[in-house]
């Protein structure tokens, strides 16, 4: 009964993000509620949704073999329970193939008419005889690549136009392997070995993260939100690629800071923390509600040199010019680094997309550009790995910017291991999964303080 019911919920959820291209990330929780599954059924019905919408295009590939109806002419409750079903089929070991099917035909014959049963049954069954249709049929070797991993051919094309072949292969692979739980410590309130005890009585399993020794943990089994130390303020759950813009950034107690697109506040709030609670840390965000996030990340840690506002980083009007002594650029952008997370974007981002973001990074960047003392320091990242949003993003801002200077000295701010992936001395491109971490963007600039000679 219990599978019957994971996969009811696995077909609800896929369902709804199919039709309203809702975040996959978002919607998890609320099916989990609504369909009251137990903690045992969790891990399976995530691993269901994840994984079909992982290998999506992988398995309409399959489907397309063995249905004899145009995938977009079936019903979207036909069409998601069989790509469900293909997943564990195809990806599943521990789920028996014989439970996959009954339990398939059974949700058809609730949903649907007799018809729709036997033909789930047939292509399902057609399957299991036959096994996976040859790679060739999908078309050009970039065609394949993309089958293969299942992305859109734009991506790929884009990756390997960027990076070469054997670069997009590997980020396309890395995005299919699930992501990884880091957590940061907030020394406001706890060592590291002493937030290693205490995760470790909790019973989570972890290590000690080899990028930042000192600031995190990897969790490997087990929950961290749901420990005493979380809910307490003694740990945030942040990717390490994401806490290294703070150490880029490096802020000293009683600076004047601003993060410019601050949601949902984990940089904010490193930034606060490593400042010791002194000095002030301005996060803005766009939308009230987001604030209202900051706000309560904040308080959780106890942290109270950080004023949150709303507005909008193109048109910031809310301080005098040359008033931060640093400032933090999180730029929206197109989330290509942490696909692992958000498997749902290979279906929903489109190229246009890009174009649009990077117009609207090059707006804030010039916006919060004077806002910046002289002799200060920006820091501008995303979590993608697009050049046209990164490092030719950057490179054009300092054409366009007699005050900008490049910082030849990011390295010495960062961990030794991934020294290796800093171009230029002062651009840092983490490709997914390379360093266990996500794909992560930064750059460090400085402003000029002898007035523009």
């Amino acid at each position: 009964m219990s599978n019957s019911n994971v996969r009811e919920a696995s077909l609800d959820a896929l369902l709804k993000i199919h039709k309203n291209q809702t975040y996959s990330n978002l919607l998890l929780n609320d099916v989990i509620n609504q369909k009251k599954l137990s903690k045992v059924d969790v891990p399976l019905y995530t691993q269901i949704v994840y994984g079909t919408l992982q290998q999506q295009r992988y398995i309409d590939f399959i489907l397309e073999s063995f249905s004899r109806k145009a995938l977009d002419k079936l019903e979207p409750w036909m069409l998601v329970l069989l790509r469900l079903s293909i997943y564990q089929l195809k990806f599943l070991d521990r789920v028996p193939d014989h439970a996959v099917l009954n339990e398939a035909v059974t949700i058809a014959k609730q949903r649907g008419h007799k018809g729709i049963s036997g033909m789930v049954n047939g292509i399902l069954r057609s399957y299991l005889r036959n096994g996976d249709p040859e790679l060739k049929e999908a078309g050009s070797p970039l065609v394949q690549l993309a089958v293969k991993t299942s992305h859109p051919d734009w991506m790929i094309e884009r990756w390997v136009s960027q990076y070469g072949w054997e670069t997009a292969e590997e980020v396309a692979e890395a995005n299919n392997q699930p992501p990884g739980t880091s957590v940061r410590i907030n020394p406001l309130r706890v060592t590291r070995d002493e937030a290693v005890t205490e995760l470790q009585e909790e019973g989570l399993e972890l290590e000690i993260s080899p990028l930042l020794p000192e600031d995190s943990l990897r969790i490997h089994r087990g929950s961290a939100a749901a420990t005493r130390a979380f809910q307490e303020g003694r740990i945030t759950i942040q990717d390490e690629s994401s806490m290294m813009a703070g150490k880029v950034l490096a802020p000293n107690s009683g600076e004047r800071i601003l993060d410019a697109c601050a949601a949902p506040g984990g940089k904010t709030t490193h930034l606060a923390e490593q400042m010791q609670n002194t000095g002030e840390v301005i996060s803005v965000d766009l939308h009230e509600h987001k604030i209202r996030l900051i706000n309560q990340q904040a308080e959780r840690l106890g942290l109270t040199n950080i004023t949150s506002r709303t507005g909008d980083a193109r048109t910031l009007e809310l301080e005098a010019a040359g008033s931060f002594d640093k400032i933090l650029v999180d730029a929206p952008c197109s989330g290509l680094g942490v696909i692992r997370r958000k498997p749902d974007m290979k279906w929903t981002k489109q190229q246009k997309d890009l174009e649009r973001l990077v117009s609207i990074q090059k707006e804030i960047l010039q916006s919060v550009w004077k806002l910046l003392k002289p002799g200060g320091r920006l820091i501008y990242s995303t979590c993608t790995i697009d050049k046209h949003e990164n490092e030719l993003q950057v490179k054009r801002f300092l054409e366009d910017h007699d005050d900008a200077l490049a910082d030849q000295k990011m390295s010495d701010r960062l961990p030794e291991k991934v020294k290796q992936a800093v171009q230029e001395n002062y651009m840092l491109q983490l490709m997914p999964g390379k360093f266990g971490t996500d794909g992560f963007f930064m750059a460090s600039l400085e402003k000029r303080s002898d007035q523009g000679e």
